[in-house]
């Protein structure tokens, strides 16, 4: 039962800057689970220049929100670029991938449902 939980305690009740909760590592996509429930996570990520996740599908929405850079999102092979303070829905079970087309970083909210 205890995986069915998580949340990072020491955020609850905080005002936060939300992208200083990662940083930014040369070559490599870095990320940071904040809440982790059986319904849905909340995570932050950081992707360095040209870094990026491979297509792939996932059982449920999830909306990204890019709150530093730009990004280029693939849903079902349909390209969109945003950039800081936009945000997408990626649809479940269709396939999506993600590339920075320059650093950014990301909250992924994912609804089980």
């Amino acid at each position: 039962m205890e995986n069915e939980k998580k949340t990072d305690i020491s955020l609850l009740g905080e005002a936060v800057e939300i992208a200083a909760l990662v940083d930014y590592q040369s070559g490599s996509v870095v990320s940071r689970t904040i809440i982790q429930r059986d319904t849905g996570t909340v995570t932050i990520f950081a992707f360095d220049r040209g870094q990026g996740l491979s297509e792939h599908k996932a059982p449920f929405d999830a909306l990204v929100h890019i709150i530093d850079g730009k990004a280029i999102i693939t849903i079902d092979g349909q390209s969109t670029n945003l950039s800081s303070g936009e945000a997408i829905i990626m649809p479940a079970n269709r396939p999506h991938a993600l590339r920075a087309a320059e650093k950014f970083k990301m909250v992924l909210v994912m609804i089980k449902g």
